[in-house]
């Protein structure tokens, strides 16, 4: 894939939410941060990707994660995630989304999940 230019608007954006993360992307990223010293996979946050940002990537494996709230669940979220989704899969990406809540209930669940698809367990 060759490489794009990005929008500089996308790259401050990016920047801004890395800073201003949910409580769901806290806690995943308190977990994802260990994937480097623990099995070799450089983990982003916040990382402008074409014409998106993705919560999460890990580029050598070609996964996306995204953490949805509440906004993803209206019929706008959901349509504007079936575009995302469709896009990062068009540069084969895999999405794996998690929302707050299962986040906050079954973190440890959600981490294996995550280790499974990038092969590490």
């Amino acid at each position: 894939m060759p490489p794009t230019a990005l929008n500089p608007t996308i790259i401050t954006r990016a920047q801004t939410l890395r800073h201003n993360t949910t409580n769901g992307e806290k806690r995943l990223w308190s977990e994802l941060r260990k994937f480097r010293k623990h099995y070799h996979l450089h983990v982003r946050k916040q990382v402008p990707i074409g014409p998106y940002i993705a919560d999460f990537a890990i580029h050598s494996k070609k996964i996306i994660v995204e953490v949805d709230g509440q906004q993803h669940l209206s019929s706008k979220g959901l349509a504007r995630d079936k575009k995302r989704d469709a896009w990062f899969s068009e540069q084969g990406y895999r999405v794996l989304r998690f929302n707050t809540g299962e986040l906050i209930k079954n973190l440890h669940g959600c981490v294996e999940k995550i280790l499974h698809e990038v092969g590490a367990v």
